[in-house]
């Protein structure tokens, strides 16, 4: 699978775009002051001349400010210096402006006789208002830019994600369905009498795992009766009866958790802990509900014969499956404790979830 890297995506898929927001910045300030030199009146030539020059002068301080001062200084929180380093920016330039633009003017485009349109006092007004204006338009296109690549990563980073637990789903759905066939197979070697209901509850418990599980959350009393009816398919297998211990304190029937979470446990604690029918080792299970809290206890006894291939077992597919989902549905949100001793082993998984 190719490695997701969102610095590859931004890199790939950015929104800023310097060029087209110069272009309608400069053009809409071009008409706007072309508007305001020719006083409302239809333009003539020397006001066109005069409005390009001024704004290719402005176009300095601007830039100076766009590219130096604000990345520099405004988006690192500097802003004693940034707010220093603007007025300096301002000052200069405007001083420059009202001593030598109306020269300039002259000299450059003898031919043509130029209205000093902006007075020495209304220099640094007009210089302050552009250049305010402009840094409130440069910041208002980097927040959309920010905002704009957040959500889209966001997006995909959600996509990447489903398309994880969508992989550790497709890995669980098998793992149960080879379990399960084959105790519909020694069922049918031995023609137990009981084939038939078995049938009906494996295939009540499938229905479940590969479409009501289907979705992002499902409710507890969902979750539950899949348990109960696994249970009650495994007896089958087992031929122990009451051979699992089931404690149940719900305070509220639809709080919802991700599904397929607790089945995986359940699966590896029959498979190694009740092999033999005239066991009198149990599995104890909790599942308790309060507010929004959710915590899941199992204990099981390692039987002897299983002892060898222990290691193998809880680091096979279906614990780290459920390893992956609890950091993936619920980050920073949830505790997975496994205790393993000589002869039992004991998983605890707590879940607060504050969007019940």
């Amino acid at each position: 699978m190719q490695h997701f890297s969102l610095n590859t995506f931004i890199k790939k898929n950015s929104y800023h775009r310097p060029l087209i927001f110069n272009s309608v910045l400069w053009l809409l300030a071009f008409v706007i002051l072309l508007f305001i030199f020719s006083k409302g009146k239809t333009p003539i030539k020397v006001d066109y001349i005069y409005t390009f020059v001024f704004l290719l002068f402005m176009a300095i301080p601007v830039t100076i400010n766009f590219y130096v001062l604000i990345p520099r200084f405004l988006q690192l929180e500097k802003y004693v210096i940034y707010i220093s380093l603007f007025i300096i920016n301002l000052l200069f330039f405007s001083t420059i402006y009202i001593l030598f633009f109306q020269s300039l003017l002259d000299y450059v485009f003898p031919d043509f006789f130029f209205v000093f349109y902006i007075s020495n006092t209304n220099g640094y007004t007009i210089f302050s208002i552009f250049l305010i204006a402009t840094t409130l338009l440069k910041l208002a296109e980097d927040w959309f830019y920010f905002n704009t690549n957040e959500n889209k990563i966001l997006k995909l980073e959600n996509q990447h994600i489903q398309t994880q637990l969508s992989s550790l789903r497709a890995q669980i759905n098998p793992h149960f369905l080879f379990n399960s066939i084959n105790v519909i197979y020694a069922m049918a070697l031995e023609k137990d009498a009981h084939i038939t209901k078995a049938i009906v509850e494996l295939s009540d418990v499938l229905r479940y795992v590969i479409y009501d599980s289907n979705t992002e959350r499902v409710t507890l009393k969902d979750e539950v009766k899949l348990l109960q009816n696994y249970i009650a398919f495994q007896e089958y297998r087992t031929h122990a009866t009451n051979s699992v211990h089931l404690k149940i304190a719900i305070q509220n029937e639809h709080f919802k958790i991700y599904p397929m979470l607790l089945l995986p446990l359940i699966e590896n604690s029959y498979k190694y802990g009740v092999l033999d029918p005239n066991t009198t080792e149990t599995i104890q299970i909790e599942l308790l509900q309060s507010e929004n809290h959710f915590k899941f206890v199992i204990i099981n006894t390692i039987n002897p014969s299983a002892k060898n291939n222990l290691d193998d077992t809880y680091s096979g597919v279906g614990l780290e499956n459920l390893k992956n989902n609890l950091h993936l549905v619920y980050p920073e949100r949830h505790q997975f404790i496994v205790e393993n001793t000589v002869d039992t082993f004991k998983v605890t998984i707590e879940i607060k979830d504050e969007h019940q």
